[in-house]
């Protein structure tokens, strides 16, 4: 009797300990991984400096409502994002690490998240491994490098699932579960628009549809849920449309927001059309990139998916769930299959990925060293052995290749310019060239090595029916390997950001002063960031100030031709960003190169 009144303590000491240890070990990773990332490389140029612009700018007018970037109303996007960041920026101060900091805890929230719901579907085990899938793919580290909030996306869409299966579970559900999945979508709307609330709705309908449970509709609160969705969401979006109505050549802002930014952009009749689409196979592809090395596992981990509509009363909690996180990455990749799309688009959908993965890769560990579960992981790993083998081959014949640089070669120097492809968010990537391949031969071996031994350990612990030492084995080769990814992005900063030359132009910029970019606001946006100076744009309206700069109030920013050349022969100086260092716009007029970085100069028309 005492054995019996003291083992339920026991077990769950036990349990409360491996909870601690999971935890800990979730939370070390995110730190070896995504801090080192919050002070290096600088602010790029684009989406990352124009969005960090813009909360600083809120700071600055204390204006929370309009968001504003060079001066000019910057109405694209939802707010949340940015009142986090311009949160920061009051606490913390303007700096690359505070503007990074927020993102970075919404991936460590994301993570633990993750954890928890893949913990209450699958044990422990799957619990974990799904978090740890998640912080060492290379989608969710990539486009944590900037900032942009599709990450955060996923995170409100974690959490809005896990309330979900809280009303799965509970014969009338109960205000908590029902107003928490409501606030969730709210906060998504607050997030990333509309989007935000098509996609927990699309794929819960769709579940529900699937498992002949629509009834279950019925018994989600909608009444009072749809209250607590209007008073989060709704507030902000009434408060920008009364302070942002149709005025001179603008129309107001629930046209632009809505019908422009959504709806049209979905239709790929945005205005301006200033932006390209990835072809659908590559869309699809890409998410196997994002998720590697563990896309591997994924045939297996969805031959597991409930493949007969039953009723609900025939599927347990986890093939429930696992029918839900596999229709969670799937409505996302079939909602952008018919729109344009961005290669980070996916990326809301990793987490669903991520747990129809982690709960396959625990049931693998589970199951008896015979088991078909146990060869079709080994069938798994033999692919990342071959894809190790290949990776280190061509990795390889690079650094064959590729030869060490004279000393004092610039990146910018090696490369090819491809400007069609910038419209994509890795465009760059084109540019590459055996030569410029020679800086970054550390990495390259990096990459080489870690996915050999990589693929190599987890063939060989499978093989020996050990599958959770060789899943620890590829979570250390991805940590090695998005330490190169980071260290490449220090390498080829250069490139994609001005900090640089804005650091020059501060150096010397006195009050009347004039800061020129040569091209679209988004191509050197870094430097209205980093000297705190407005700039002008010798450029037609274009791109994300197109719309702001049509209001009556907006500063006159852009330039013409014959306006520039006035301003260039007039008193004061002017600072001139380009990327020709003899641009047209020059010919014939006194100029002096004052920086030079990255393939981009800054000249300037007095010599002081």
């Amino acid at each position: 009797m005492s054995s019996a009144i003291t083992q339920p303590p026991q077990v769950s000491t036990t349990k409360s300990s491996r909870l601690h240890l999971h935890l800990i070990a979730i939370i070390l990773l995110w730190m070896v991984v995504y801090i080192p990332g919050l002070f290096h490389p600088p602010l790029l140029d684009d989406a990352d400096s124009v969005h960090a612009e813009a909360a600083k700018e809120m700071v600055e007018r204390g204006d929370w409502v309009t968001l504003h970037a060079n001066g000019i109303r910057y109405l694209e996007k939802a707010p949340l994002m940015y009142w986090t960041i311009a949160s920061s920026f009051k606490v913390l101060g303007v700096s690359e690490w505070s503007a990074r900091l927020p993102l970075a805890l919404g991936v460590l929230a994301m993570l633990l998240v993750t954890y928890a719901l893949g913990r209450k579907v699958f044990g422990e085990r799957g619990g974990f491994y799904s978090a740890i899938i998640l912080g060492t793919s290379f989608g969710t580290y990539i486009f944590s490098r900037i900032l942009i909030p599709d990450l955060l996306v996923g995170l409100w869409l974690a959490l809005g699932f896990y309330f979900f299966l809280e009303t799965l579970e509970q014969e009338k559900p109960s205000r908590l579960a029902c107003w928490g999945l409501a606030a969730t979508a709210a906060l998504n709307v607050l997030t990333k628009g509309l989007i935000g609330l098509v996609f927990p709705v699309g794929i819960i309908f769709l579940f529900l549809l699937l498992t002949k449970n629509l009834r279950h509709l019925l018994k989600l609160r909608l009444i009072s849920s749809t209250l607590v969705l209007l008073a989060i969401a709704a507030p902000w979006h009434i408060l920008a449309g009364l302070r942002n109505p149709a005025a001179g050549q603008a129309r107001g802002f629930f046209w632009f927001y809505f019908v422009n930014e959504h709806f049209l952009r979905y239709l790929n009749k945005r205005v301006p059309r200033d932006y390209d689409t990835v072809p659908l196979l590559v869309f699809w592809g890409l998410m196997f990139l994002w998720l590697i090395p563990w896309s591997a596992f994924l045939p297996q981990a969805f031959a597991r998916i409930p493949h007969r509509w039953c009723g609900m009363g025939t599927l347990d909690l986890e093939q429930k769930a696992t029918l839900l996180f596999a229709i969670w990455g799937l409505v996302i990749l079939l909602f952008f299959s018919f729109s344009t799309r961005q290669e980070y688009y996916t990326i809301p959908g990793l987490p669903g990925f991520a747990l129809v993965l982690g709960g396959w890769l625990a049931r693998e560990r589970e199951s008896a060293p015979d088991s078909s579960v146990r060869r079709a992981g080994r069938r798994s790993a033999a692919v990342l052995l071959g894809l190790g083998v290949v990776v280190a081959i061509v990795v390889g014949g690079l650094l064959v290749m590729s030869k060490p640089p004279a000393p004092g070669v610039e990146l910018a120097e090696l490369l090819k310019k491809n400007p069609d492809e910038y419209a994509l968010s890795f465009g760059h990537i084109f540019d590459l060239t055996p030569q410029a391949l020679g800086l970054f031969r550390p990495q390259l071996l990096i990459v080489g090595l870690a996915f050999f031994a990589g693929g190599f350990l987890a063939w060989f612990f499978r093989r020996k029916n050990e599958p959770g030492k060789g899943n620890i084995a590829l979570a250390f080769m991805m940590i090695a390997v998005l330490f190169a990814v980071w260290s490449a992005l220090r390498e080829f900063a250069p490139i994609l950001s001005s900090k640089q030359l804005a650091v020059a132009v501060e150096k010397q910029f006195k009050p009347g002063d004039e800061i020129v970019i040569l091209g679209e606001y988004e191509s050197g946006s870094t430097l209205n960031f980093y000297t705190g100076q407005r700039v002008h744009i010798l450029h037609e309206r274009s791109a994300n100030l197109w719309y702001g700069s049509l209001f009556p109030d907006a500063p006159p920013t852009f330039e013409t031709n014959e306006s520039f050349a006035q301003l260039w022969e007039g008193t004061q100086r002017v600072f001139l960003w380009t990327e020709d260092r003899n641009p047209p716009q020059l010919t014939g007029k006194p100029s002096y190169e004052i920086a030079h970085s990255g393939g981009k100069w800054i000249v300037s028309n007095r010599a002081e």
